[in-house]
């Protein structure tokens, strides 16, 4: 018997549920006189294969569907003989080098080639192949578009079901239709009593969330947390890091970016922020995971609630800027060190004034290279400990 999810597998666009953003592209595409090869590109079931095979079959060109992972490239080329269009799904799976072996077949239109990824094609593709591609970015399906989707499904299996309990699987589906009718089905083969929402929640096997360190979502989840954490936000932090760990994020990475985070967005305004998130990172990795999950929450909190200063890596990179468009200068003579004879006569440590030996452990020295007095990079805010910690330098500054 065929899953449901192949069994009501669209044939045409008018029964195809979501993507309405290329489905006219598609459709004025497939009016010219050659098919161009294309890619679509977005997450698990939302509908690229099927967007694929429909193009296929109303071509009506002899064509042949293709997994990567199973298929080499000996293999392929007995498979596209004799045919105009191969669908080949998971082109990401093939390596760089393998998918040098599309360039002549594309370049002399010996085949249309209809591909699906999951992985962002600006890493996971060559240039050269990605030039002879159009690209379409599909999403994954609203939860309207997942209604329509049940509706189809539930037809085909005589199935009643509530909406509330249609909302459940929904949402544990993630936009991913594939999974959803999965659900469905599953759903169908309960007793009417157990179909209710929170039946479905205690019965219904558990989905797995989808995490891939190379694809997008990483970086987008990664993001967002940053971002949250910047933005003083808790709550936010915690759900993206929760999305992390449970998708199966490394949480070496997340104490990776706590740490920077702390450096980078907390800083000076409360400079106890870095040795947590340092703290952090040795707890995690003394207990492991779940229970990691404890001390990666405490310092998202920490550092959501702390009053924050980029004051730190905003001097960093004026001083990085400065470098980049005057060059290196030389260290004033004064500052040197004098570890030889010969360079005490060149008059390396000559004037140095040692700061311990001056009341509060200051004297007023130039210390930046010559054609640079004054130059200021760091600039300070006025948030949480960092105005007390500047409050020498400030006096010192009027006095210069």
């Amino acid at each position: 018997m065929q899953p449901l999810a192949h069994a009501i597998r669209p044939t045409s666009f008018e029964d195809f549920t979501g993507q309405t953003h290329v489905i006219t592209r598609l459709q004025t595409m497939l009016k010219a006189k050659r098919l161009p090869s294309i890619l679509f590109y977005g997450p698990p079931g939302c509908g690229k294969s099927t967007l694929a095979l429909i193009l296929a079959q109303t071509k009506g060109q002899p064509y042949v569907r293709v997994s990567a992972p199973e298929a080499g490239l000996a293999a392929l080329r007995t498979l596209i003989a004799g045919k105009e269009i191969l669908i080949l799904d998971e082109l990401h799976r093939f390596s760089k080098a393998q998918q040098d072996f599309f360039l002549p077949l594309l370049e002399s239109g010996d085949i249309t080639l209809l591909a699906t990824t999951t992985e962002n094609p600006s890493f996971s593709l060559t240039r050269q192949l990605l030039s002879r591609l159009h690209v379409m970015r599909l999403r994954a399906l609203s939860h309207a578009e997942m209604m329509l989707v049940a509706k189809r499904g539930m037809q085909a299996l005589g199935l009643d079901l509530a909406p509330e309990s249609q909302d459940v699987l929904s949402f544990m589906s993630g936009g991913d239709a594939r999974t959803f009718l999965n659900l469905l089905e599953f759903t169908a083969q309960l007793p009417p009593e157990k179909r209710s929402p929170a039946e479905l929640k205690q019965n219904l096997p558990e989905q797995v969330m989808r995490g891939d360190r190379d694809a997008d979502q990483h970086y987008e989840l990664a993001s967002a947390f940053i971002k949250s954490i910047r933005g003083s936000d808790p709550d936010a932090a915690l759900y993206y890091l929760a999305c992390m760990l449970e998708s199966g994020e490394d949480p070496r990475f997340v104490c990776r970016r706590l740490i920077i985070s702390a450096s980078e967005d907390v800083g000076l305004a409360d400079p106890g922020a870095l040795p947590l998130a340092v703290a952090c990172q040795q707890a995690v990795e003394m207990v492991g995971m779940p229970e990691g999950s404890i001390p990666l929450a405490e310092a998202t909190v920490y550092l959501a609630l702390a009053p924050k200063s980029n004051s730190t890596y905003a001097a960093y990179l004026a001083a990085k800027k400065e470098l980049a468009t005057q060059g290196m200068r030389p260290v004033p003579l004064h500052l040197r060190n004098p570890s030889a004879k010969l360079q005490k006569q060149w008059g390396f440590g000559e004037g140095y004034k040692y700061p311990h030996a001056y009341p509060g452990a200051w004297v007023e020295q130039e210390y930046l290279p010559e054609g640079m007095a004054g130059v200021r990079f760091y600039q300070e805010k006025d948030q949480g400990e960092e105005p007390k910690l500047t409050t020498r330098l400030k006096g010192r500054r009027k006095k210069s």
